[in-house]
């Protein structure tokens, strides 16, 4: 993610920290002082573990998890893709919520006997301990809050993951945004009420991402319909190993494609895209070839594969772009750019029934 500060790698996840998160500290150490500096670090290593417990879940169902994120309004796990089964949607996402209950069974009776009772059910800063028993119960307040059937929250997850065992994915999701939506409402009432500007901000970022996710979901089931050969074009332009970035980059201008295939001895040998056209003339100038940018290690697809995994292997692999091979040999591309002219057809035919 741009403006993310790597922080460490565990279990191959990359930890990373949005520059935004910076606020936080500042923020507390101001109305706060150093115990509320503390108290802030101690909720986001329980926010970060919280979304390894996603992250682990996920890659033990072969879902990428590759990146965590840590912002001013919590973590995020970054996740490639829908789980296959709504089962494993249900143990990803109750995943967080369950370890930070767990932590606080583990921790309550220690607690308890090391604060006291009158510390220990006492929500202020006034004294370090204060701050461990203040620390504990927003562990708590996590597991909680997550657990709201806020879509895309970890309750609203839940919720999808529940009534897709007895409708559609598509439908499951409507149902799950719509109470996502709700929560929206109640959380913008609420912060305009209290003051809050966490509550607002948090309604903005469940807002965006309620839609986003709703509309992928839309689109991934509408690609299910149809397979690669169902719209693949019947053209394609290639280029040779040999060929020069200036030739490529007057084939750019010259045509509707922007990504190539590259031939050699008619044989498929990788794939250069505009992004790393761009990038290496920016770089070292028109004279280089293709052979010294080109992508060798790149997803390639059939004739009867779906165009959800079309859609999949260019989330996975970052390429708007994709190789069709028939018997060995290239039959043609399917772009991004197909993509999403099929979804617009697709759905505005289902909009006229």
């Amino acid at each position: 993610m741009k403006n993310s500060i790597k922080l460490f790698r565990v279990f191959g996840i990359s930890v990373e920290m949005h520059i935004s998160f910076l606020i936080l500290p500042i923020l507390f150490w101001l109305s706060m002082g150093v115990k509320g500096v503390v108290l802030i670090l101690g909720v986001f290593v329980c926010v970060t573990l919280h979304e390894l417990c996603h992250a682990l879940q996920a890659k033990k169902f072969g879902v990428r998890a590759d990146t965590i994120i840590l912002l001013p309004i919590g973590g995020v796990a970054s996740m490639g893709s829908i789980p296959d089964k709504p089962y494993q949607e249900f143990r990803i996402a109750i995943a967080g919520p369950l370890f930070n209950i767990i932590l606080a069974a583990i921790l309550y009776y220690p607690a308890y006997r090391f604060l006291g009772p009158d510390i220990f059910f006492s929500m202020n800063l006034t004294t370090w301990p204060h701050v461990i028993a203040y620390l504990y119960w927003l562990n708590i307040l996590l597991a909680v809050f997550n657990l709201l059937p806020a879509f895309p929250m970890d309750g609203g997850r839940i919720l999808r993951a529940l009534l897709a065992r007895v409708m559609t994915l598509q439908k499951a999701t409507r149902i799950a945004v719509g109470f996502g939506y709700l929560f929206i409402f109640l959380f913008v009432a609420w912060g305009i009420m209290t003051g809050n500007i966490w509550l607002l901000i948090i309604a903005f970022f469940v807002y965006i991402s309620a839609t986003q996710e709703a509309s992928h979901v839309e689109i991934t089931e509408t690609l299910k319909r149809l397979k690669v050969k169902d719209i693949l074009p019947n053209g394609y332009l290639s280029v040779g190993p040999d060929t020069k970035l200036s030739k490529v980059l007057e084939m750019i201008f010259h045509s509707h494609q922007e990504d190539f295939p590259v031939l050699d001895s008619g044989a498929l040998a990788g794939i250069v895209t505009r992004a790393n056209i761009i990038s290496a003339i920016h770089q070292f100038g028109l004279d280089k070839t293709v052979r010294d940018i080109m992508i060798k290690d790149f997803p390639s697809a059939g004739l009867l594969d779906s165009l959800t995994k079309i859609h999949k292997l260019m989330e996975e692999s970052g390429l708007r772009a994709i190789p069709i091979m028939d018997a060995g040999k290239l039959a043609g591309l399917i772009t991004m750019e197909d993509l999403g002219k099929i979804y617009a057809l697709m759905s505005a035919r289902e909009g006229t029934k």
